[in-house]
């Protein structure tokens, strides 16, 4: 596992203010109106109520933003307290909780989860044991959206001039942990161009 497995939390601390204006920036571009297409297809699938875990919320814009204008009541969970705090500051009407996503144990079933452009911070270990995770959260018909890349194995990237580390299970071993965990894949597309070339695995609960 490469070194900067390890450092993700501490850099988005140390970065909060940089992170959230790069992701302010991109509310108007072609990205975002991709991203707003899988959040629709999300929505759509759903079960009834209107409780989405959002895990990784980040600062809470664009995306949580975005479905709180849909009517969603969010339940927004991410490591680092200065993002959280930007959160709060947006929407205080919302939860927000700082915690770390592999140890969430939360009381409540959700309609929702998602969890977008986080999971695949994690090392391949701890994304194959978040299926449980998930799986725990999960209200019946509950909608699971989530980012991957496209095929196994790591990926560094950069933030700040800083290593920014991306892991990945091969795409058939993510269909297998789904329907252990009782999730039916809904859509699933590799690298799309029409959102910034993001892998997302869209699947439902069939429970």
């Amino acid at each position: 596992m490469h070194p900067s497995a390890r450092n993700i939390v501490d850099l988005y601390q140390r970065h909060a203010q940089a992170w959230d204006q790069r992701r302010q920036a991109q509310v108007q571009t072609p990205t975002f109106d991709g991203e707003k297409i899988w959040l629709q297809r999300f929505l759509q699938q759903m079960a009834p109520g209107r409780q989405v875990l959002d895990l990784g919320c980040g600062a809470g814009q664009p995306v949580a933003g975005y479905l709180i204008e849909q009517g969603c009541e969010l339940t927004g969970v991410d490591s680092s307290s200065a993002l959280l705090g930007l959160c709060r500051q947006r929407f205080p009407a919302q939860r927000w909780l700082q915690a770390d996503m592999r140890e969430l144990v939360l009381e409540d079933d959700f309609a929702g989860i998602l969890a977008w452009n986080s999971f695949f911070h994690l090392p391949a270990d701890d994304q194959r044991a978040m299926f449980a995770t998930f799986e725990r959260h999960a209200g019946p018909g509950c909608a699971l959206m989530f980012t991957s890349g496209p095929e196994a194995g790591e990926a560094i990237g950069e933030f700040q001039g800083e290593a920014l580390y991306h892991a990945s299970l091969a795409p058939l071993e993510y269909c297998t942990l789904l329907d252990t965990h009782g999730f039916e894949v809904v859509q699933q597309v590799s690298q799309d161009p029409q959102c910034g070339g993001l892998t997302v695995w869209l699947a439902r609960a069939i429970y």
